[in-house]
């Protein structure tokens, strides 16, 4: 993980800076909450939000970089380890045995400590002298366990608990009980001390939190793959020939040299040679890729049996394998809607449980118990409710989930995305590009006059030379296969979701005219003045094609100003995505209302709709719908009480993507689509919708598991303390095994897969 990416935006001339910071030394909820709450305090910060299973605090403040100081020293004064890019990265990579030697001593000292209580069993006393008892468990106490008093007594400073005054003040209370009766005993008897309780517990919580690092570790597994997957050199062509150089030396425009069986470096296009390329990294589609002269390649991506030279087209940061990491370490530091409880609750946890501890103490003191006997029950409460397993329980299952998701194709980059999908009811398409192939072509083009074909072909494509949209690259795909010219254009003006108007020159022999043309949709036209029904039945032909219809016009003919007169009718036909009915199918058997949002007529709507397997019978398609008008549609369809998740590819999608509850964006769309919708589906594949839904379903599942047992071992755990059917050392081990079986329960999420690899 990057300990500090900085995001400015600018607003009212000020900056609102977002900055991550890498923080060691939690080691629960409680913990969290004092964080938060010392950030919160630097002046100029907005929010902030701490995620213990990734060790990382996300802070948005207004002010600039330079407060990164300032945020640092806070969590530092907390008690806690603000650490630098290095100690992050080394925290990421460390080895799974890291720490265990605290462990291993904590077990040593402590086995003889336990070995009498195992030899009573079996009528053996192996009783050490109280001296030796305070040799092995006095390291254990203060050295091994240094770690909880210190980070306790920075708890204690902030007038907050943690888990280490929990661990601190039981496990005290024990030792100095045990020195009491050791020396407060009568010359030659030997009392019943209680040092192996202190230290059991004592290493019993260092092995817990150890086995919790490993599962850590695992959860963390996505963002190192991603991170390993770039190579540390490129082949680059200079003027003395092929070099081998550091990635970070590589420049956008350079010429790279791919061996086959290489990674990719960087982004790129293909300058020379042919390939097939493994995007199964970015994609999750096994399947490889065919790449030729001028297509995209993806850094980290693997090259086939070519040899490929590519022109750089992106380095560093700007590159899309650091898009996606970003996104993955975004997602899995975010703090899911759910955990706000658990905030809350942790907040007022430890102080609770030290005046249940303290009420324990002198319940069992009032019946008439002995000291020692009310000490060690009042430990024992102490000890079995540190709130470990609540702080774990959400970010662990939400940093499992978007990990494997991102593995299959999914970039979730929202925890409020992922926790709402699993709810969605209805599910809204944006037609092209997403439910169709994207790539419209012009199935027929009807002129009044046939020897006119050429020249209105030549007039529309020089209006559409200058745009994106598939539409118009239909157009100047039909001219350049006809092998016609052009026509240049000036003062061209796009109007959103209608078409385009432009003006053309023509020069004849005595004068020089300027004609002004109109190209775009049907409804457009007819706002513009345009009577229709002399072409009606051309229209209804191409209509019940399924074809979308645009007419080219020109304005002010014969000098009758304001108005239209047509001169040529396209016709467009796009076919559907592969899979998309059999997706959409399985969408419905899951219960999910489907609707699909197209621009185009009716007509041409439900003809794909159909073909799509949808029914426009019964609302499933909403057609003739303008760009800036979607996410109107989609608020209409939350307002009737519907949770809306939207998929759409395009720019004219995202203020949609934005406004439903779940925006998915296509990964073949463009990168504003992306930056507003919560989740990506890099395959751009329609059958990743239900997939998306399904991991989210999952990983809430995995959300509530956790917190239920984590809120049910401490709600049955320390009333059985408190009453005296549990001693310190089962207690200890009982904490411990809470965390790391939260942990376990949330790594089985890694196990998930699409549902059509199942089949």
């Amino acid at each position: 993980m990057t300990t500090a990416h900085i995001e400015t935006h600018g607003e009212l001339n000020s900056e609102i800076c977002n900055i991550d910071i890498s923080v060691g030394g939690m080691t629960c909820a409680s913990c969290v909450g004092r964080v938060e709450k010392a950030l919160s305090k630097v002046p100029g910060v907005i929010r902030a939000s701490v995620n213990l299973a990734t060790e990382s605090a996300r802070i948005q403040l207004r002010g600039d970089a330079a407060m990164e100081a300032l945020l640092r020293r806070a969590v530092r004064d907390a008690g806690y380890e603000p650490r630098t890019a290095v100690q992050a990265d080394e925290a990421l990579n460390a080895s799974t045995w890291d720490g265990f030697s605290a462990v291993a001593w904590g077990l040593l000292l402590s086995t003889p400590l336990v070995l009498p209580m195992l030899g009573d069993l079996w009528g053996q006393h192996w009783m050490l002298p109280a001296w030796l008892q305070f040799a092995l468990a006095t390291p254990v106490q203060f050295v091994l366990g240094a770690r909880f008093y210190k980070a306790g007594w920075h708890a204690l400073k902030a007038l907050s608990g943690n888990m280490d005054l929990l661990v601190a003040l039981g496990t005290s209370a024990g030792w100095l009980l045990s020195v009491w009766l050791w020396l407060s005993a009568a010359q030659g008897s030997m009392p019943h001390l209680y040092f192996e309780g202190s230290a059991v517990v004592v290493t019993l919580v260092l092995l817990g939190k150890w086995l919790e690092a490993r599962a850590k570790h695992q959860t963390t597994s996505a963002i190192r793959a991603l991170h390993a997957l770039r190579p540390e050199t490129a082949h680059w062509m200079g003027p003395q020939g092929l070099v081998d150089v550091p990635l970070v030396e590589v420049l956008v425009d350079d010429r790279l040299v791919v061996l086959p069986g290489e990674r990719f470096p960087v982004d790129g296009v293909v300058l020379e040679g042919e390939t097939q390329v493994d995007e199964s990294m970015l994609t999750g589609e096994s399947q490889p890729v065919s790449k030729a002269l001028g297509q995209a390649l993806t850094g980290a991506s693997i090259n086939g049996e070519g040899r490929v030279t590519m022109r750089v087209t992106a380095v560093g940061q700007e590159t899309v394998l650091a898009h996606i990491i970003r996104l993955v370490e975004d997602a899995q530091a975010a703090k899911a809607p759910i955990q706000r409880l658990v905030d809350q609750v942790s907040a007022v946890f430890v102080p609770v449980v030290i005046g249940v501890s303290l009420f324990t103490l002198g319940a069992w003191l009032w019946q008439g118990a002995l000291l020692e006997t009310a000490v060690i029950h009042a430990v024992a409460v102490l000890v079995i409710a540190c709130p470990c397993a609540l702080g774990l329980a959400t970010p662990a299952a939400i940093m499992a989930g978007t990990g494997v998701a991102a593995k299959n194709g999914i970039l979730i980059k929202d925890a409020q995305a992922l926790e709402l999908a699993h709810r969605v009811d209805t599910v809204a398409f944006d037609k092209t590009g997403t439910l169709t192939v994207g790539r419209p072509r012009v199935t027929e083009l009807w002129v009044a006059c046939e020897a006119d074909q050429a020249h209105w072909l030549a007039v529309a494509a020089g209006m559409q030379s200058g745009s994106e949209h598939p539409l118009a690259r239909a157009v100047l795909f039909m001219a350049q296969d006809q092998q016609v010219t052009a026509l240049p254009c000036t003062q061209v003006r796009s109007v959103a979701g209608r078409g385009v108007d432009a003006q053309i020159q023509t020069q004849s022999e005595s004068q020089s005219n300027i004609h002004h043309y109109l190209m775009g949709s049907l409804t457009w036209m007819q706002s513009e003045g345009l009577d229709l029904s002399p072409w009606q039945a051309q229209i209804d032909r191409m209509h019940a094609k399924g074809a979308t219809v645009s007419a080219l016009t020109e304005r002010g003919v014969q000098g009758l100003a304001n108005v239209l007169v047509l001169h040529a009718l396209f016709a467009f036909g796009d076919e559907p995505k592969p899979g998309a009915a059999q997706a959409l199918a399985a969408l419905r058997q899951r219960g999910l209302r489907l609707v699909m949002i197209s621009g185009d007529n009716r007509a041409a709507a439900n003809a794909m709709a159909q073909r799509l397997g949808l029914r426009p019978e019964a609302g499933e398609v909403r057609a003739e719908v303008l760009p800036a008008d979607k996410s109107a549609l989609i608020n209409q369809l939350k307002e009737g009480g519907h949770i809306v998740a939207m998929v759409g590819d395009g720019v004219n999608d995202a203020p949609a993507l934005a406004a439903a509850h779940v925006g998915m964006a296509m990964g073949n769309g463009t990168d504003v689509a992306m930056h507003a919708a919560g989740i990506t589906l890099m395959r751009g594949e329609v059958g990743l919708v239900a997939d998306a839904l399904d991991i989210s379903a999952r990983t809430v599942a995995k959300i509530r598991q956790n917190l239920f047992w984590a809120f049910a071992y401490n709600v049955a755990g320390i009333p059985l303390a408190a009453l005296g059917f549990l001693n310190p050392v089962l207690a200890g081990g009982a904490m411990a095994m809470s965390s790391v079986s939260v942990m376990t329960n949330a790594l089985l999420l890694k196990r998930w897969t699409p549902r059509r690899d199942k089949t």
